[in-house]
C-alpha cells in the first residue's frame, strides 16, 4: 500500500522552484515558526489534505513532457523533512520514471531518514535564513549549527544545491552575512551552484490576520523587486 501524506496544495507549473517546469508538492507541518515565513497556513501538519504517493505521482505524471531537460518535481512546504517516509517513496517512483527531483528545505532535521530522502534528491534548495545562532534561535527556532551540519551531508553526498535566503533589513543584510553566504559557496567544491537573496514580501498579512497571528516582521519595510545573486 502506497504511503499517505499530509498535502497542503499542488502546483502544476511551478517556476520559481527550482531549474525549469517543477510540479510543486507544497507539505503540510513546519517545526519552525520564522518571522518572514509566508505560509503559516502550512505550519499544521492536521490541516493538510492526506494524499498517497502513488495519486500524486499519477497526477504529475501527466505533465512529464512539460518538464524537458532541467524540470521535474519540487517537494516544498512547510518542511518535507518533517514526512520522509512520504517523501521518499514519491522521489523513488519519480527517479524510476526519469523526472528530476528537488526539495526545499530548511535544512532543521537531520536523521538516517533524511539521509535516505537526500540520496534521491538531484537538487536541494537550502533556505539559509540567518549565519548566526542568536538570530537563528530568536526569530526561526533552530540553531545556524544544525543548518550547516545540513549543509556539510549535501557536502559529503556530493548534491548540488542552491542557497538561499530573503534579505531583512536590519537583521541578515550584513557584510557579515553576505562574507558567510559566500564562504560557503566558494567551500563547496562547485556543489553551490547559486546563491539566491530574495526581496522581503508582506502580502502574508493576510494570512496572519485571518489566523489571528502576529506576523512578527510587520514593520520591516519590504525589499525591491528581483533576485540578486552571489
Amino acid at each position: 500500500m502506497s504511503r499517505t501524506g499530509k498535502i497542503h496544495s499542488l502546483q502544476s507549473f511551478g517556476a520559481v522552484d527550482g531549474p525549469g517546469i517543477r510540479f510543486v508538492v507544497f507539505l503540510s507541518g513546519c517545526p519552525l515558526r520564522c518571522g518572514c515565513c509566508h505560509n503559516p497556513d502550512t505550519w499544521d501538519m492536521g490541516s493538510g489534505e492526506e494524499m498517497s504517493a502513488e495519486e500524486i505521482f499519477n497526477k504529475l505524471i501527466r505533465y512529464k513532457e512539460y518538464f524537458g531537460e532541467e524540470g521535474g518535481i519540487t517537494l516544498s512546504g512547510g518542511e518535507p523533512l518533517m514526512q520522509t517516509d512520504f517523501c521518499i517513496e514519491l522521489l523513488e517512483r519519480c527517479k524510476s520514471a526519469g523526472i528530476n527531483t528537488c526539495i526545499d528545505t530548511s535544512g532543521c532535521i537531520l536523521n538516517d531518514e533524511v539521509c535516505r530522502l537526500i540520496d534521491l534528491c538531484d537538487l536541494v534548495l537550502l533556505d539559509i535564513k540567518y549565519t548566526n545562532d542568536e538570530d537563528y534561535l530568536r526569530y526561526a527556532g533552530c540553531s545556524y549549527k544544525s543548518v550547516l551540519d545540513f549543509y556539510d551531508l549535501l557536502i559529503q553526498k556530493q548534491k548540488p544545491m542552491w542557497l538561499r535566503q530573503v534579505v531583512l533589513q536590519g537583521l541578515n543584510d550584513t557584510e557579515q552575512n553576505r562574507n558567510e553566504l559566500l564562504r560557503l559557496k566558494n567551500e563547496s567544491g562547485g556543489l553551490v551552484k547559486k546563491v539566491e537573496l530574495l526581496p522581503f514580501r508582506k502580502i502574508c498579512q493576510t494570512k496572519y490576520d485571518a489566523m489571528g497571528i502576529e506576523f512578527r516582521f510587520k514593520d520591516i519595510p519590504e525589499g525591491k523587486d528581483g533576485i540578486k545573486l552571489l
